[in-house]
């Protein structure tokens, strides 16, 4: 049998071949196939003639392709819509490749369709194959108990008064290995509680928790992606069972580093100071990271882009001027390649140091490829370059191309190479003749504007993620970012390097007074009136409109990228007519908020629930202001056994019912009466007996299998988490309820 299946296969692959070959000569024949069809053959001569003048500009958007199959992973929902999109651009390759002449017509064409097609499948197979291998299912249930476990990472956070462990230890019930996530309060800490300890714990661990609203930040990706099982809190000490037996000398090494600096310098410089050094941002306070965030400042604070720019062009050109100094090594070595190499130490051993973070890593790895370019002469800013860079950064963590750090680095790197080599931009800045202090107007005028069209190019992606996006942050980053690269981070290397003879006390003075000016430069900004922009969850097919206009305006040369400002209007035309969720849904039904644009608030059922469900359901529903709670409102009726809200949107007036515990076996004929007076219905647990409202019953039952719902009642859309889930091995919509949420059980709420 197994001959006859090999023989067959071979037979049918023969003919599949024997029949392109014939197409082939076919098309040849005809000259093509494009004779008998003349609009396509007229639009496929336009491209071909676009595409065959665009030279090198073609390169990059195979990266971007590549980018767009990771993309289009995360959007579409199932296991057949993957392998849809793969065998489509499989197969458009296969047939440009099989069928169509490479000596025809239309060369560049075909070499486009053949190379979108591979990258766009390379790109869906690469994180559908990450997801695959390095995923860890998260735990079933709720689970409390003492627990074992080898501490994998610490991180202090000391302005919280709290340090975030990651443990790998076993599931009580199945005796699993798994990796948690845990919190544990400095009150609780034990000496030797370090990277390779092994401690005794009592632990309240939870799935990590998925998508609250649709639009909102998915722990549950996040999770999945980095290994870890579970998230949970330490109740009580921890024991130190067995002290870590091999040191984990580069991580003590950043723990001491950042130790050092914070006393070395006191208050938040100190905390901003260790943060730029190890990458220690945990002394930060709550208060400075706001204000830097709203200032458009935020990306100082993440060791990224900048700061390894920084520490790499530092020791490139230091190391370049002092070898210059030196006849003998100037005459016999290629200066430029020794420096490019002290730069490349540099940039590895700060990467380390400072926790050798994902983005961290990116930013390392395009510093390298820079260095590179600059050994082998080649342009080290270029457009190619960065698709390089990014196509390097893609194949090792695809799931990053959906987050944040990475559309913003890349955009912003992406922004300024679009501004530079823009024909104006070198007539601007072409050497003439002129007084040093014109020459440094025009200088400081490219780097205000460079600066606005970063911000306007990270707007969307900020509104898209965050839902809100600094206005000042141009002018605030023109201060900043100067101040930081040339005296912050410069006075922070000179002090570590005085301190090893005692003398660095006063680089660390000057260094403290360039970040209380970084900290004021924040306040300042975010204090503005409207210095925060705030909008509800921006659409994907928006955002979509929005990348691929500037894209499209970065990657072409000449008049033609002006085409892109079709799609960036029509993106704002959308944003613009976005509307905020009326009614918030939590996906476990306990809160319900209501949305009032136009008094700026949002009116919650439990408003004391938890902080970070508050700030989640402000965040979804795209209002910056205060809560209040929902039965202080006009239109809510509430008692013991349910609420009764009358909500007027769209000329009509919504009735919504919110059944408490005790309400939900009421008599059927009472309950059925209930529920068919509203258009509404949203339980925490199930609803036994008949309950037909108007528009959605949303009790314990529809919310295991959607989660979080965001209603429009003028639209009468609703959109849930389940349904931008998909079938995402991270989601898990389960058809038994966890124990400790059967309807009637008295356990507390785990988020309480």
């Amino acid at each position: 049998m197994a001959y006859i299946r090999a023989s067959a296969l071979a037979s049918f692959v023969r003919a599949g071949s024997e029949w392109c070959a014939f197409l082939r000569r076919a098309a040849v024949q005809r000259n093509g196939p494009w004779r008998s069809h003349g609009s396509l053959a007229r639009a496929a001569e336009v491209v071909e003639q676009f595409l065959e003048g665009a030279g090198f500009d073609r390169a990059p958007w195979a990266v971007v392709a590549f980018g767009a199959g990771v993309a289009f992973w995360f959007v579409l929902a199932n296991q057949a819509e993957w392998l849809g999109l793969i065998c489509t651009g499989l197969a458009a390759a296969f047939l440009a490749w099989a069928l169509w002449p490479k000596n025809g017509r239309f060369p560049q064409l075909r070499q486009a369709v053949i190379g979108v097609g591979l990258m766009l499948a390379a790109g869906c197979a690469c994180v559908w194959g990450k997801a695959v291998l390095v995923g860890a299912p998260p735990i079933a249930h709720q689970i409390a108990g003492v627990m074992v476990g080898t501490v994998l990472d610490r991180y202090d956070q000391p302005a919280l008064a709290r340090a975030r462990l990651e443990i790998a230890t076993r599931e009580p019930r199945t005796g699993r290995l798994i990796r948690v996530r845990l919190t544990l309060p400095l009150a609780a800490d034990a000496p030797g509680v370090v990277e390779g300890a092994v401690i005794a714990f009592h632990a309240r661990l939870m799935p990590p928790s998925p998508m609250r609203f649709p639009g909102t930040y998915d722990f549950a990706e996040a999770a999945w992606f980095d290994g870890v099982s579970a998230t949970g809190s330490v109740l009580g000490k921890v024991v130190l069972a067995r002290p870590a037996l091999a040191p984990d000398w580069l991580a003590r090494t950043q723990h001491a580093l950042a130790e050092h600096v914070r006393a070395q310098l006191a208050g938040s410089p100190g905390a901003i100071a260790a943060a730029f050094a190890s990458g220690d941002r945990g002394g930060i306070t709550p208060q400075d990271d706001q204000a830097m965030r709203d200032a458009g400042l935020t990306h100082l604070l993440s060791v990224s882009g900048l700061h390894v720019s920084a520490v790499v062009g530092g020791v490139y050109v230091l190391t370049l001027r002092l070898l210059a100094l030196w006849p003998w090594a100037a005459l016999r070595w290629r200066l430029p390649l020794v420096a490019s190499s002290m730069g490349g130490i540099a940039g590895i051993v700060y990467t380390l140091l400072t926790g050798a973070q994902v983005p961290t890593v990116r930013s390392c790895l395009g510093a390298l490829l820079v260095l590179a370019a600059v050994a082998l002469g080649r342009q080290p800013l270029s457009v190619r370059m960065l698709a390089v860079a990014a196509l390097v950064v893609m194949v090792l963590w695809p799931d990053a191309v959906v987050g944040p750090s990475f559309q913003m680095s890349f955009g912003s790197v992406l922004a300024i190479i679009a501004v530079a080599d823009s024909a104006p931009a070198r007539a601007f800045l072409a050497p003439r003749e002129e007084g040093w202090w014109w020459r440094i107007g025009r200088h400081l005028f490219m780097i205000l504007l460079t600066g606005m069209v970063i911000d306007l190019a990270l707007m969307p992606v900020a509104l898209y993620h965050f839902h809100r996006a600094g206005i000042y942050g141009s002018m605030a980053n023109v201060l900043a970012i100067p101040l930081t690269t040339f005296i912050s981070m410069p006075m922070i290397g000179l002090a570590l390097a005085l301190d090893l003879a005692g003398l660095g006390a006063p680089a660390w003075w000057v260094c403290g007074k360039s970040l209380e000016a970084l900290l004021a430069i924040a306040h300042f900004t975010a204090a503005r009136p409207d210095a925060v922009s705030v909008g509800p969850a921006m659409g994907g097919g928006a955002f979509a409109l929005f990348v691929g206009a500037m894209l499209w305006l970065a990657l072409w040369h000449g008049r033609v990228r002006l085409l892109g400002l079709a799609p960036a209007l029509l993106a704002v035309g959308w944003l613009a007519l976005v509307r905020p969720p009326d009614v918030l849904i939590a996906g476990d039904g306990t809160n319900l908020a209501i949305s009032e644009p136009d008094n700026g608030r949002l009116l919650l059922l439990r408003p004391g629930k938890s902080d970070f469900t508050r700030a989640t359901m402000l965040e979804a529903a795209g209002i910056s202001g205060d809560v209040a709670p929902l039965e202080s409102w006009p239109g809510a009726r509430c008692n013991p056994d349910a609420c009764l809200v009358q909500l007027s949107r769209g000329g009509r007036i919504w009735r919504l019912l919110v059944l408490r515990k005790e309400a939900m076996r009421m008599a059927p004929a009472a309950l059925a009466r209930a529920c068919a007076a509203v258009d509404i219905v949203v339980a925490r647990g199930k609803i036994f007996g008949p309950c037909a409202p108007g528009l959605i019953r949303a009790d314990h039952v529809l919310l295991l299998r959607t989660g979080g719902l965001a209603l429009d009642l003028v639209n009468r859309r609703v959109a849930s988490v389940g349904e931008s889930e998909g079938d995402h091995p991270w989601w898990r919509a389960p058809h038994i309820a966890p124990r400790d949420q059967r309807p009637g059980a008295d356990t507390a709420d785990p988020a309480q």
